[in-house]
């Protein structure tokens, strides 16, 4: 399949893995919408919807940034529908968007479960909803959760933090029941990396340098996606795939490419 002029809607992709992704279909020729809220640069995050959209022009394809709070119903039909006026329709959705707070039970505010629950699970139920019209016109359609495998639902990865694991896991419902829904017609699949993965997330939030030197670098995920994305999407659908196993399908073993500090022992990601 060829990537050039499709268009690809991701959500939050200012950086980290949305940002990788995008750039790896630019250099393709993509279209790449940035839909996100980030207008302003945060120094502890960096990148808004603009330098994104920038980052892709100069990859290959062509960026086009616009404010969206995947939240707000309103904004996301807004958002698509300057997407389809700009590059005449959708071809692939990459939900990427997501909030994260590992507080217990008793730490976690219903304000921040709620803030999880309406980026992660529904929005991606949102996006999805309201792309789906223009997906199915698309000569091979996508949608792509950044979610992790069922399998991974046990009380290991629930006790402790609940509230994530409940928002997060409800995306990749999102796949298995729009995978069935859609079979045959659009592809729709999930992506989980095998480690943890060097973003602004896991500097901020989930150990900082020690574990990001531990980590594999969010171009591990970005060819992953690409070589799912390249393939029928009426064939391939309804899958949990897991980074590593994408591209040693694919014929790549060399995954040391992809460390962030070569020889490390690497981290294990959450709910692997």
């Amino acid at each position: 399949m060829s990537f050039k002029n499709k268009t690809v809607f991701i959500s939050g992709a200012t950086r980290g893995i949305g940002h990788a992704i995008g750039m790896r279909l630019a250099a393709e020729g993509a279209n790449i919408v940035i839909a996100a809220k980030s207008t302003e640069e945060n120094p502890k995050l960096g990148g808004t919807i603009y330098t994104a959209a920038e980052d892709m022009n100069k990859a290959g394809g062509k960026g086009l940034g616009i404010k969206c709070d995947i939240r707000n119903e309103e904004e996301v039909a807004a958002a698509v529908q300057q997407t389809v006026e700009t590059f005449g329709g959708i071809d692939i959705l990459i939900n990427n968007a997501s909030a994260i707070n590992l507080s217990p039970l008793a730490q976690l505010e219903m304000k921040r479960y709620d803030l999880m629950q309406d980026i992660n699970t529904r929005g991606t139920f949102l996006c999805s909803k309201l792309c789906m019209p223009y997906l199915l016109k698309a000569e091979n359609p996508h949608i792509l959760m950044l979610s992790p495998p069922l399998t991974s639902i046990t009380e290991r990865w629930f006790a402790g933090h609940t509230g994530y694991s409940i928002a997060k896991f409800g995306m990749s419902l999102v796949v298995l029941g729009l995978g069935g829904e859609y079979k045959g017609k659009v592809g729709v699949n999930a992506l989980w990396p095998r480690t943890t993965i060097a973003t602004a997330a896991v500097l901020n939030l989930l150990g900082g340098e020690s574990v990001a030197n531990s980590s594999r670098k969010p171009s591990i995920m970005a060819d992953a996606a690409y070589c799912i994305l390249k393939r029928d999407g009426k064939t391939t659908t309804g899958n949990f795939f897991m980074d590593d196993e994408v591209l040693i399908s694919e014929g790549i073993t060399d995954l040391e490419q992809y460390a962030v500090k070569p020889g490390a022992d690497l981290t294990p990601d959450f709910f692997v």
